[in-house]
C-alpha cells in the first residue's frame, strides 16, 4: 500500500525520477518526468533545470487535479487531499 504523502513531498519524489539529457540543438539540458506524461523543460545549467522542472511538475499536478487526471504512485507515494470546508 503506499504511503500518502503532502503535496511538496510528491513534487520531492516527482523531482527524483526525473532524467537529465544533454540538449540536441545546443548548450543546456533537457528534464522528462516519465511518470507525468508530457512533463518536461529545458535550461541552461543543472541548477537552472531544476528549477525549471520544479515549476513544471507543479503545474502539471495542478492541471492534472483540475482535470480530475489520476495521478500515479511514485515510488511508493500517493498524493493525500484533504478537502477544506
Amino acid at each position: 500500500m503506499p504511503k500518502s504523502v503532502s503535496f511538496s513531498a510528491y513534487v520531492r519524489e516527482v523531482l527524483n525520477t526525473a532524467r537529465y539529457e544533454p540538449c540536441k540543438d545546443g548548450p543546456g539540458l533537457v528534464a522528462v518526468v516519465d511518470a507525468l506524461p508530457g512533463c518536461m523543460t529545458q535550461g541552461r545549467t543543472v541548477e537552472n533545470t531544476r528549477e525549471l522542472l520544479i515549476d513544471a511538475i507543479e503545474t502539471w499536478l495542478l492541471s492534472a487535479l483540475k482535470d480530475g487526471v489520476f495521478l500515479p504512485i511514485v515510488k511508493d507515494c500517493a498524493l493525500t487531499l484533504e478537502e477544506v470546508s
